[in-house]
């Protein structure tokens, strides 16, 4: 029997009719693996009509294709993934992302120097070249919420009172903690999915991502914000 090899990485990619930026995405990930890394992409398309999965068959052969029979939403799309996903690490990655040079090694040594991050992201940057602020963000208290749709956050980005959501008074150019990364760049530990459980499935988009990093900080993990190494986020 052919011993199986050891996966650090499980790359988990939901496709959602986006086959051009999907094929972005695998490029850039393709672009910057080397024959020393040890990764496994899984891609689960929901029921696209653009030819999504027959793109990636074609182009991309090596990687895994789970095709659902309808689009059942962020969250289910991606435990589906999940719970194929053999790695040590887990990456959620978005269909409309480009990862830096570096960007998923980089990533990768973070988590493994600090043995208290369950979780962790880069720096995700929008097209116009300014932070993706979805990637630095404090949980949604109602203080939180209030200040930043009142726009006191706006008013006063650099002042703690005012900004607990999006926290921008925290040094932006250094490895540091921060409640929740996005859903389109969520790096966490296998082990830490096995104690915590999968994304809720009651969100079919948007704050599933926040839910998954409260229980991740709950179970007593670190969750960090790396901006040496980036990633482009189309949105």
């Amino acid at each position: 029997m052919q011993k199986r090899t050891h996966v650090d990485l499980s790359i988990i990619i939901l496709s959602y009719n986006t086959a051009s930026l999907l094929k972005g995405c695998l490029a850039s990930v393709f672009s910057f693996q080397t024959p020393h890394d040890t990764w496994e992409i899984i891609v689960v398309d929901n029921a696209s009509t653009d030819g999504s999965a027959d793109m990636v068959k074609n182009e991309f052969p090596s990687v895994r294709v789970i095709r659902n029979k309808q689009n059942i939403g962020f969250s289910a799309g991606n435990n589906v993934g999940i719970r194929q996903a053999s790695g040590t690490y887990v990456l959620l990655l978005n269909s409309d992302t480009e990862v830096g040079a570096g960007t998923i090694v980089a990533m990768l040594s973070c988590m493994q120097s600090r043995p208290d991050a369950g979780a962790a992201t880069c720096r995700l940057v929008l097209p116009d070249g300014s932070l993706d602020p979805a990637c630095h963000r404090g949980f949604p208290t109602p203080w939180a919420a209030l200040t930043y749709f009142l726009g006191l956050e706006k008013m006063f980005p650099r002042f703690p009172l005012f900004a607990q959501y999006h926290q921008r008074y925290k040094d932006l150019s250094a490895v540091h903690e921060i409640d929740s990364p996005s859903g389109a760049f969520f790096l966490v530990r296998k082990t830490v999915i096995d104690t915590v459980g999968f994304l809720d499935e009651d969100f079919f988009m948007y704050g599933e991502d926040l839910d998954w990093a409260y229980r991740i900080k709950q179970s007593g993990w670190k969750i960090f914000y790396n901006p040496a190494v980036s990633a482009l986020h189309r949105k």
